[in-house]
């Protein structure tokens, strides 16, 4: 989609690795982030974007993941839309992530975005 940024899974990693400070969004279904989430993502199905655009706002990086990267694109947008810069679309989702042998975890009660 136009104007959004994408990054890739090892860059993401690299991130990670340094402590750089990010908010990681899984916008994939609860069925699909059972199988596996990268460490520290928290889950947001997309369809719950819009209604949760707060807690978007403030966040000095945000990194948007789904299965292949289309659906996370949608959200990125949508957030760029809503005035909050500093998006970043994980280009190939994860497929690219597991494809490139980073670790998952399975998703606790501490991966969902909005307090249970």
């Amino acid at each position: 989609m136009y104007g959004i940024d994408t990054v890739d899974a090892r860059q993401v990693d690299a991130w990670m690795q340094v402590g750089e400070p990010m908010l990681l969004v899984d916008v994939r279904t609860p069925a699909e982030t059972a199988q596996g989430i990268i460490p520290g993502a928290r889950l947001l199905p997309l369809h719950l974007v819009p209604m949760n655009v707060e807690a978007f706002r403030g966040a000095p990086r945000i990194v948007v993941c789904c299965h292949s990267g289309a659906r996370s694109a949608q959200a990125c947008y949508f957030l760029a839309q809503q005035g909050i810069s500093s998006v970043y679309n994980l280009g190939g989702g994860m497929i690219s992530w597991m494809g490139s042998g980073l670790p998952v975890e399975r998703p606790g009660a501490a991966s969902a975005l909005l307090p249970t």
